[in-house]
């Protein structure tokens, strides 16, 4: 037992006495591994950072634990036959369905309904095009789990009242009431002026599309102003994840009751929830890594190729070394493991590096363009794991040749 851990701490020494020898080569020949294990690292940083930032994105228009009935609430891709058939069997929703599942739905935490539409805004000389107007109830702050920055959201009276109020999105307020408190002013919306009670917090934008153009108002004056068009949305929230499925459910069982609709009938309306959009964001983002991480991979093969090379090279210079240590005594099996531990030393140092260079470029960037990216473990142990299997590979053609070497051909070569 010593003997085996004698031998490897002076493989060990030697290896590292071969590398600092050669300083200059051998930090070319980490190179290609220090740059390949850092794409790994980076793209598998920003393979992760977008999940994140399109989940928290999702959360943030739709808050947790959080579904929605409309006639044609579906997500995802829906081939043309499918959609005409379901636009012909599906039925807008009605004030009365909204109403009838806040009561029946006994495991809902919150439901709520919202009507949208859209219109240009233009008050003193001032135009803001295509601004969202939201028809809510008063519990759409807690289902979507909105952030009231200024005053407060609507209430309950004023749906049940239809008070002409309402709560603006940040850019409403930058476009309108720059450098000045919007809170008791008043908006027009179609002429109709509206006192503003509150201003939305500020959510930028998702996918190039701006989540603060809005202006809320309450679902009842909102459905007396504009067409109803497809119906209301109706929107369920669970009392935490765990029960999300089952709250689904439930609203699902009640409006099928109320539309009566049997066993073997289809739905004649479509359901959203957070939970399916969250698992179509990783199965997205896990077709990228499929496809970019194998390309990235590439770059430590051809770190590989390099130090394969290099290490013939050294192979070659050390002839004598090997033609010694074989006549003194050294088996085959002992040459074979000291090249081997040499190539995969230098894999390994360069997996180092490559990773201290990627938290070092994610930190850049997310620093400088304020992009997120989540180094995460996963693409770490892949990079290490991999460069490490890479210079073993990589080690064993050069290192068989040297456990080949005839120790009187080796000596004679000096």
């Amino acid at each position: 037992m010593r003997q085996v851990y004698t031998f490897y701490a002076d493989a060990f020494r030697i290896a590292f006495k071969s590398i600092l020898e050669h300083k200059l080569r051998a930090f070319l020949t980490l190179l290609g591994v220090i740059i390949g294990v850092a794409s790994v690292v980076v793209v598998g940083a920003s393979i992760s950072g977008l999940n994140s930032y399109v989940t928290e994105k999702v959360a943030k228009v739709l808050g947790a634990n959080h579904f929605m009935i409309n006639r044609m609430a579906f997500s995802g891709h829906m081939e043309d036959d499918e959609f005409e058939r379901r636009n012909k069997l599906n039925k807008k929703l009605t004030w009365e369905e909204y109403e009838y599942i806040k009561a029946k739905c006994t495991t809902c935490a919150e439901v709520g309904a919202q009507n949208n539409s859209g219109a240009d805004i233009n008050q003193n000389g001032i135009e803001m095009p295509s601004v969202r107007i939201l028809g809510v109830t008063a519990n759409m702050l807690e289902i979507e789990d909105k952030t009231i920055a200024e005053g407060r959201f609507i209430l309950d009276g004023e749906v049940e009242r239809s008070s002409k109020v309402c709560v603006i999105g940040t850019d409403v307020k930058e476009k309108f009431f720059p450098n000045q408190n919007p809170l008791g002013q008043t908006i027009k919306v179609r002429g109709l002026p509206l006192t503003i009670v509150g201003v939305e917090e500020k959510r930028g934008a998702m996918f190039g599309e701006a989540l603060d153009r809005n202006i809320y108002m309450p679902i009842s004056l909102h459905l007396q102003m504009f067409e109803r068009g497809g119906g209301i949305q109706v929107h369920g929230k669970s009392a935490d994840r765990e029960s999300l499925m089952i709250a689904i459910d439930d609203a699902r069982t009640t409006l099928r009751n109320k539309r009566k609709l049997l066993g073997s009938d289809e739905d004649t309306f479509g359901l959203v929830n957070v939970q399916e959009l969250n698992n179509q964001i990783d199965e997205f983002t896990a077709g990228i890594a499929a496809v970019v991480v194998p390309i990235t991979l590439i770059t430590l093969i051809v770190g590989g190729i390099v130090v394969m090379n290099i290490m013939l090279v050294s192979v070659t210079e050390r002839t004598f070394e090997i033609g010694l240590r074989k006549a003194l005594g050294a088996t085959r099996k002992q040459i074979l493991l000291q090249f081997l531990i040499e190539s995969a030393l230098l894999c390994v140092a360069g997996g180092i590096l490559g990773i201290i260079l990627a938290a070092g470029v994610t930190y850049l960037i997310t620093v400088l363009a304020e992009i997120t990216m989540t180094v995460t473990i996963t693409y770490i142990a892949l990079a290490v794991i991999v460069s490490s299997v890479i210079g073993i590979v990589a080690g064993l053609y050069p290192a068989y040749k040297a456990s080949k070497l005839d120790p009187i051909v080796a000596l004679t070569k000096n």
